[in-house]
């Protein structure tokens, strides 16, 4: 199987770069899963019903989102019917949503989609080493039509991240980190053949700050006044994600590979030197 899985989308510049190259990927290289984060999608906080459509209409699959997935109130009536939109499945019992989608490809293969969150210097959650462990006891590689399963864990530290795909090594395809909106150098296949990297990075304006206004950015950290909400950088955006091919016969995987294109990052993706997308 070949999946790709893409990185925080920052706000319009975010939505734009990813909508508009996300179908000419699937087609020129045979995607057989597109999966995106889109926690920032709305002017970089939350996702509103609007933006999944659009996002759902420009050929993806599954969103997960992280710790600013109900920063838009309208969310949750939406969540009770699009079970392809996540939420991290280690928020409290109660809570709208899933944390964990049964998703049939065109291909009519079966794929397992997992979001979690991080607990070092998040907002408070559940534990997110007991909600995968449980998880991974559910749904397992090669048994009931399982072809692959892939985990976003949204958290802030790089620990945490290889803690969970430690424990999740050869029971997932793929363990991919979200949320620093930064991508890691750290892409491989871990011992027993799960794909891993700590941040995948983002789909924005990487002549910024994590994908805001630079000079916004820089009033807020100088001054202890009350100062503008943050905004999305608005120029011209970059991809970053990830992607992976897993082995038929297991649904572990056999090749990671960073993806990164656009204008600010040295592109390091399995396009050739002579191909771009913009």
């Amino acid at each position: 199987m070949k999946i790709l899985f893409l990185g925080d989308l920052v706000g319009r510049p975010g939505r734009k770069v990813v909508t508009e190259n996300v179908p000419a990927l699937r087609e020129k290289f045979q995607l057989d899963a597109v999966i995106v984060n889109a926690e920032n999608a709305a002017g970089g906080f939350g996702i509103t019903p609007e933006i999944c459509e659009e996002l759902f209409a420009a050929d993806i699959d599954i969103l997960t989102t992280g710790n600013h997935f109900f920063d838009q109130k309208q969310i949750a009536e939406y969540l009770e019917w699009q079970p392809c939109l996540l939420r991290p499945v280690n928020y409290p019992d109660g809570t709208p949503g899933k944390g964990i989608v049964r998703y049939v490809l065109r291909n009519g293969q079966t794929i397992i989609v997992m979001n979690v969150m991080g607990r070092l210097f998040m907002p408070p959650v559940e534990d997110p080493f007991d909600a995968i462990e449980e998880a991974l006891k559910t749904y397992r590689l090669k048994y009931d039509g399982i072809d692959a399963i892939i985990i976003d864990v949204h958290a802030e530290t790089h620990s945490e991240k290889i803690s969970i795909a430690h424990l999740a090594d050869g029971k997932a395809s793929g363990v991919f980190g979200t949320h620093t909106h930064i991508p890691t150098a750290d892409a491989r296949i871990l011992t027993r053949g799960t794909a891993f990297i700590s941040d995948v990075g983002m789909c924005g304006d990487y002549d910024s700050s994590v994908g805001m206004d630079l000079d916004i950015s820089l009033a807020r950290f100088r001054k202890v006044v009350p100062m503008p909400r943050l905004e999305p950088a608005m120029g011209s955006a970059s991809l970053g994600g990830v992607y992976i091919e897993t082995d038929e016969r297991t649904g572990l995987a056999i090749k990671i590979q960073p993806f990164r294109w656009g204008r600010i990052l040295e592109p390091t993706c399995f396009l050739s030197e002579k191909e771009s997308m913009f």
